[in-house]
């Protein structure tokens, strides 16, 4: 079975109500690192109740569809699927528990010819228990198995260009060994980030971390270097996969200010590979 466009363009998705807990909003956290430093205070209002704060990344996890791409009906060779892009908008601050709902659509797949692949593009806007917008996500899904499918509906924006001058900061954080076993948590069980036999059949000589967990990393960089730790000043990060993360390395995540536009990429420092590209976020403040 192989992708058919206009078939995915018009698949039904389930709405998804999602009940989280202050319990999931800390488990996400420890999931993308916070924590790993005992004593800072301002980041230890995201893992522990007193006080708790939602991260503003916690939204690419919240009602969203699942591993969709392995269900039979997409046509979809999902062993070979990664993370392309993400991007999101934070309408306002997440509560630290609450109640989201959202359905999914897929609005746009790029052919980006046989044996190059295709991307599938998506969206979700998730609103509160009184139908109040609380974020929009658009996220884009490399399929390296199925290109030579065609097009259909409306790509992607193009990619953000980064500053041709060095970056005005930078930030570095770990991740656990065991991030992605702990991010899965989270809801995206798919056996890449933790079955060595599913990702050896991928390529990958161990699981990767999850691009959405290195997304998180990079969601933390920008609001402890860009905004005090405060997730009301984080409006919008977009964001390209460009590399995978190998749970234990370090992100270092290197940033440009301009305005209340910042542009950012992250690097492995364990081997100096770009694994976050073309990176934008709206601050205020």
């Amino acid at each position: 079975m192989t992708i058919d466009p206009e078939t995915l363009l018009q698949r039904s998705f389930p709405l998804v109500e999602q009940r989280y807990t202050q319990r999931d909003t800390m488990l996400y956290a420890l999931g993308v690192g916070l924590g790993a430093d005992p004593m800072e205070r301002e980041a230890l209002r995201f893992v522990y109740e007193r006080e708790l704060r939602a991260l503003p990344s916690m939204a690419a996890v919240l009602a969203g569809p699942g591993f969709w791409a392995r269900e039979p009906d997409t046509g979809i060779d999902w062993v070979r699927v990664v993370h392309g892009e993400q991007h999101m908008v934070f309408h306002r601050p997440l509560p630290p528990e609450g109640t989201v709902r959202a359905q999914t659509r897929v609005t746009g797949i790029v052919d980006k010819g046989a044996g190059k692949g295709a991307l599938i593009v998506s969206e979700r806007e998730g609103l509160d228990a009184d139908g109040a917008p609380l974020f929009t996500v658009r996220q884009t899904t490399f399929a390296r198995g199925d290109g030579g499918c065609g097009d259909a509906g409306t790509p992607g924006a193009a990619p953000h260009a980064l500053p041709e001058r060095p970056p005005d900061a930078h930030c570095d954080l770990p991740t656990l060994l065991q991030a992605a076993l702990i991010y899965r948590l989270s809801g995206d069980y798919n056996p890449l980030h933790a079955d060595p036999a599913v990702a050896a059949q991928a390529g990958y000589p161990r699981p990767i971390l999850h691009g959405l967990c290195t997304l998180g990393v990079a969601g933390h960089a920008l609001l402890k270097t860009c905004c005090g730790y405060d997730p009301a000043r984080l409006k919008s990060m977009q964001v390209r996969f460009s590399a995978p993360v190998f749970p234990g390395e370090t992100l270092r995540t290197e940033l440009w200010r301009d305005g209340n536009g910042v542009s950012f990429r992250a690097r492995v420092l364990e081997r100096d590979a770009v694994v976050l590209n073309n990176g934008r976020a709206e601050v205020s403040g």
